[in-house]
């Protein structure tokens, strides 16, 4: 009997799969527990719509991500953190840190998890921030750190 799988079955297969399974596997198990429905004209249809309607989902996704990205490049944010003697700071700018003054100062909603940043920024002057958006849109945000 052909199955549709409406979630992940393990060691079937994944959620819109078409899988062939057992009479009794499919009528005792799949169908009852709402793991699957047959697969009839009428719910292969479905699949079909429901898989359009995802990949339309993720496409706008993409496309709002990219234009954020281009928004992001081009921006920069400041902010200022105590300095004592020559020039070293006290502390280290935060993603969260970060993350606010992206809010305050560009006025854009950008998760603190988002933020990369691959070593603590403990300087003062201008360094890159990645942003990772989507996974396959990462953007470069310009922080500079000024002194309190």
């Amino acid at each position: 009997m052909k199955v549709v799988l409406l979630e992940d079955v393990k060691s079937l297969g994944k959620k819109g799969d078409i899988v062939e399974v057992s009479e009794g596997y499919a009528r005792n198990f799949i169908i009852p527990k709402k793991k699957g429905v047959e697969a009839n004209q009428e719910n292969l249809n479905t699949l079909k719509l429901q898989k359009a309607n995802e990949e339309k989902i993720a496409k706008e996704k993409l496309e709002a991500a990219k234009e954020l990205a281009s928004k992001l490049n081009e921006a920069s944010v400041s902010l200022t953190i105590k300095g004592g003697k020559d020039g070293r700071t006290f502390g280290s700018v935060s993603s969260k840190e970060i993350e606010e003054a992206i809010k305050t100062q560009l006025g854009l909603e950008i998760d603190k998890k988002k933020l990369v940043i691959a070593e603590p920024i403990k300087t003062f002057g201008s360094h890159e921030v990645k942003v990772k958006l989507h996974k396959d849109v990462t953007a470069n945000l310009k922080v500079k750190v000024g002194e309190e």
